[in-house]
Order: structure tokens, then C-alpha cells, then sequence
């Protein structure tokens, strides 16, 4: 039989890489949603980020409120120096105008050193040795195979978890529906008691087959044959879902929806303390299934 994986929506993940003077974190968070919605939060200047992030996203899970976040930083001791030669020339020839203006004035003037020229704005730029950031975006989606590895792994964990818990209160259902139909036999004897017992009340003044016709009429509408046979399906329907690969959380929740009817038709029908008992049971452990089922995937 095929290892069968199961998702939660909720997870978390989150690591940090570095490559030269640039280190980066990845913060990766999910809850429950009906639908996929990624909200990312990448550097802007780091062109092709979010498009990169968003499908890689996309594809690792199909439903959730995803949060992502990128920080980059530049470690500015390890940039190095680089002189800008537009600037430079015009700071040099902007200093010998002024020189050229001062001798034509016969003012004398201090020719400036050198530390002041690259102290002049825009003459020293500090940037990073490699200009082309082609290959940090690729480190950096790289690196995000990583996170959402781990990512999915966290979910992964918590999905089992949650697929055991379902899983058991489907045998809870099953159960209680066993000891419904179980109970059958000794509630119609109960209530053919109860009816007979009705019957000798107004036996001297009631035609008999008007007696009978109701006496058939309450049996039909109180008979929960159907919704028993039902809830085994929807049994049955249940565990093919939880053996299947693939998200099923929306299938799932549709079906506890289908339980619910049926348990509540059948406390509608009950007319018996210990079955209306057995259904409210049943919607208290298909309540507890619902919320579980909500994160799942």
C-alpha cells in the first residue's frame, strides 16, 4: 500500500544563507484558508524575487494564507571602494577653473590633497565587488527550495497528526452508528408498548383502521433505517479519502456536512432517550471532526 501524505495548512519555517557580503533570512508562516492567498515581502531592488518566490509557493501547496518574508542585508565591511570616473573628472575640472579663475584674479590659492578630492560627493562609491545580481537571485531562490522543504515537512508532521485524530473520530462515528442500529430491536419494542398503551386509551371511541393507519404512519416517519445506512457510507466514504494522496480537507468538510444532516435526523426521529442520546453523540464527535478537519489540506 502506498505511503499516503498528509498537509496541514497550518506550518512554519524559516532559515538564513549568505553568499559574499550579502546574507538574507527567510520567514515562511501558513494558516487555514479556502483558497491558496501568498503574501510575500521581498527587497524591491532585487529584481525577479517575488515572481521567482510566488510560483515556488504555488506549487508547494494548494490552500492556506501564506506569509513570506525575504530580508536582504549587505555587509558593508567586506564592500569594496570604487571611484567613480565621471565624478572625479568633473570635481578635477571643476578645480581647475577655480585655479585658472585665482591666477587670472592673482589670488593664491591651496591646491586641494587627494583625501579631499574622494571626500567630494559621488567621487568614492562603496559597492559590492560582483555588480551582477543574477546569481545572488538564484542563490536566494535556491535557498527557498530549502525553507519550503522544511516548510512542507512541518506540515507534513502536523498533517498525520491530524489525519490519526480524524481518522479516529471516524471509528467513534462508526460506533455509535453500530450502537444505533443495535438499538433497533428494543426501540420498536418500546415504542410498540407505548403505542398499545395509547391504543387502549382510545380503543372504545377510535376506528381500528384509522388506528392502524397512524399506528403505520408514526413507524414510517419514525424508522432510521436510511439515515443509518447513509452514515455507513459516508463512513466508508471518509476512509477512502484519508487513504488517498492529495489534498482532500475540502472533500472532507463537505462530507462532515453530510454527517451532521444525518445525525440530526436522526435525534428528529429518535422518539427514544437512548438513541436521541447516541445522536447527539454523533453531532458532538462530527462538530469535534469539523474543526479538525479545517486545517487540513
Amino acid at each position: 500500500m502506498p505511503q499516503v501524505t498528509r498537509h496541514s495548512m497550518t506550518g512554519f519555517a524559516n532559515a538564513s544563507g549568505a553568499a559574499g557580503d550579502i546574507t538574507w533570512t527567510w520567514d515562511m508562516r501558513a494558516v487555514n484558508g479556502k483558497s491558496l492567498d501568498v503574501r510575500l515581502r521581498v527587497p524591491d531592488w532585487m529584481t525577479g524575487l517575488e515572481d521567482g518566490a510566488r510560483k515556488k509557493v504555488a506549487a508547494a501547496m494548494a490552500r492556506g494564507n501564506v506569509t513570506l518574508n525575504a530580508r536582504v542585508t549587505r555587509d558593508e565591511t567586506l564592500a569594496q571602494p570604487r571611484i567613480n570616473e565621471a565624478a572625479l573628472g568633473a570635481v578635477l575640472k571643476a578645480l581647475a577653473h577655480i585655479e585658472q579663475a585665482a591666477m587670472d584674479a592673482d589670488v593664491t590659492t591651496v591646491a586641494p590633497s587627494t583625501v579631499e578630492v574622494l571626500a567630494q560627493r559621488g567621487v568614492l562609491e562603496t559597492t559590492a565587488a560582483d555588480q551582477d545580481t543574477k546569481p545572488l537571485l538564484n542563490a536566494i531562490l535556491a535557498h527557498l527550495d530549502e525553507v519550503i522543504a522544511a516548510f512542507n515537512a512541518n506540515r507534513a508532521a502536523e498533517g498525520a497528526r491530524l489525519a490519526q485524530v480524524v481518522s479516529g473520530q471516524v471509528s467513534t462515528i462508526e460506533k455509535l452508528t453500530a450502537d444505533a442500529d443495535a438499538l433497533q430491536d428494543r426501540r420498536r419494542a418500546d415504542m410498540d408498548a407505548r403505542f398499545r398503551t395509547a391504543l387502549d386509551r382510545v380503543a372504545d371511541t377510535a376506528e381500528p383502521e384509522r388506528v392502524a393507519q397512524e399506528i403505520a404512519m408514526i413507524a414510517v416517519k419514525a424508522d432510521v433505517t436510511e439515515e443509518l445506512d447513509r452514515l455507513r457510507a459516508h463512513i466508508a466514504a471518509a476512509r477512502d479519502l484519508l487513504a488517498t494522496d492529495g489534498p482532500i480537507g475540502r472533500k472532507l468538510d463537505f462530507l462532515s456536512q453530510e454527517f451532521n444532516r444525518e445525525a440530526n435526523t436522526l435525534c428528529a426521529k429518535a422518539q427514544h432517550a437512548e438513541l436521541t442520546a447516541i445522536g447527539l453523540d454523533l453531532k458532538l464527535v462530527i462538530d469535534q471532526m469539523r474543526e479538525q478537519i479545517q486545517n487540513l489540506e
